[in-house]
């Protein structure tokens, strides 16, 4: 063999080698992409993977989808009515860990700009979004002299509580905790029209009502270990039905959890006026108020 030739076959084994080496670092490196992009963890978001501006754009959202011609249109669960308002800026947001961020925006009527409310954007992190929870009026406007004030609604948000809390042993059950399990309960059960079907235990019908709000105080039974929370809720389409609904809460799972749901008072009509008659009483019960 020339010397030529020798070289040759040395060149076209070397090249032959370069590929099978290039092949297998190719291969190799597309099953660990395959592994990694199969095994990658997906992280749940918190409140934390969120800023004020992610809030805001979120706010921004859900008014521009529930608006036309510039006007946000609110029901009211409290005065059963329609608020046509125009939308002015965001006042402040919050954010509390492991219950979501709290964005307090401010509007005003449509008809009268002097005539304001505050209202709380209740949202959750849900994947990489937030996902709207509840609105809840916070402030409402009020005739004083030709002008008009904003008065805080009673009672109060439970998100707004921890704020008026003196620091305190946190192991000890706060009331605004237990109402905020009654409330998320509340948000993530109602159907597509905003109504929450609640089992009639007498009748064993199930009628939808309205959630209007959460009632003060929270009460805790000694000897269950249960808490439980009166609320108003509302027949849809009628202005005086009002149930008296209690969700009794408890935490053996280790978080706070709605175990049970109960109708304490019902609407009867006497006289064409709708009263509350209660199907039961606490009469006997070992009871404290949670604070």
């Amino acid at each position: 063999m020339t010397l030529f030739r020798w070289l040759e076959t040395r060149f076209r084994t070397a090249q032959a080698t370069a590929r099978a080496v290039a092949l297998c670092f190719c291969a190799a490196m597309a099953v660990t992409a395959g592994i990694a992009a199969f095994s990658a963890p997906v992280f749940a978001t918190t409140e934390e993977d969120f800023t004020e501006k992610d809030v805001n754009a979120a706010v921004d959202k859900v008014v521009a989808a529930r608006s036309k011609d510039g006007v946000f249109v609110f029901h009211d669960p409290k005065l059963n009515a329609d608020l046509n308002l125009v939308f002015e800026k965001v006042k402040i947001d919050r954010g509390m860990k492991g219950y979501g961020w709290f964005a307090n925006v401010i509007f005003h009527d449509k008809d009268e700009p002097k005539k304001q409310y505050a209202i709380d954007f209740w949202l959750k992190p849900e994947g990489k979004e937030l996902k709207l929870m509840d609105i809840r009026v916070q402030k409402g406007p009020k005739r004083e002299g030709d002008g008009w004030v904003m008065i805080t609604r009673l009672p109060v948000a439970w998100w707004w509580l921890p704020v008026q809390e003196h620091p305190g042993d946190m192991e000890v059950t706060r009331a605004w905790q237990v109402m905020s399990a009654i409330h998320k309960y509340i948000a993530t059960h109602k159907d597509a029209k905003g109504d929450l079907a609640i089992k009639d235990d007498k009748t064993g019908e199930t009628v939808p009502l309205e959630f209007v709000e959460i009632h003060q105080p929270v009460r805790h039974l000694k000897k269950e270990g249960e808490y439980f929370a009166c609320t108003d809720f509302r027949k849809p389409g009628s202005q005086d039905e009002y149930y008296d609904i209690d969700f009794w809460v408890d935490e053996k799972s280790g978080k706070l959890e709605v175990k049970d749901i109960k109708m304490h008072k019902v609407p009867v009509q006497e006289d064409g006026i709708w009263t509350q008659v209660p199907r039961y009483n606490f009469d006997g019960m070992d009871i404290e108020e949670v604070h």
